[in-house]
């Protein structure tokens, strides 16, 4: 077993323990604690996966952005130690829940992984005038320049899902504007 597998065996233990600990925890600040270090554990798999921007990214907008606003609201709101009351829709989610396990292990239990030299794939970080593959070549443009590849699929293929993920987050913030008004009316 390698630094890298004793890695990656630490990271998702501790990404699946702190996932469990935000849905378990009754206080919401703790869970948003653990919301935190979940998507820490997100950041050092992509680094895993030599994704550096990605990793890059997630610290900036998740942990740093997205989190702190979370914890601002958290902070915001009454009643933070009591948590939310315990509703008839737990045993469907549990349910539901369930059934999702069950499919995603299904699927990983019976799929069949192949690495790159499984697959008779050969990237190689210099250009050494050999001809490649379309597949090798993609690869080898992919993780040449990581940065340029992912800004061409955000903003030219992808830019359709990248402005609708826009409205709906400026739709939630607006969301949650309306109901911090009502209850500041109420008071």
């Amino acid at each position: 077993m390698t630094v890298l597998d004793v890695a990656f065996w630490v990271m998702a233990v501790g990404g699946v323990a702190s996932a469990l600990a935000v849905v378990m925890e009754r206080d919401i600040f703790r869970a948003a604690l653990f919301l935190v270090v979940s998507l820490l554990v997100v950041a050092g798999l992509f680094i895993l996966l030599n994704a550096e921007f990605l990793a890059v990214v997630q610290v900036l907008v998740y942990v740093g952005a997205i989190s702190i606003l979370v914890i601002f609201a958290i902070m915001l709101t009454r009643n933070v130690q009591e948590g939310n009351a315990f509703n008839s829709f737990q045993l469907p989610a549990l349910v539901v829940a369930t059934m999702m396990l069950a499919a995603i292990a299904f699927v990983a239990v019976n799929t069949d992984w192949h690495d790159w030299d499984q697959l008779g794939l050969q990237v190689l970080p210099e250009s050494t005038g050999e001809v490649f593959s379309e597949t090798e070549q993609g690869i080898k443009d992919v993780f040449g320049d990581t940065i340029q590849v992912i800004a061409r699929l955000l903003m030219r293929d992808f830019v359709l899902p990248m402005e609708a993920a826009s409205v709906v987050l400026l739709a939630a913030v607006i969301g949650a504007l309306a109901l911090v008004r009502e209850r500041e009316d109420e008071s």
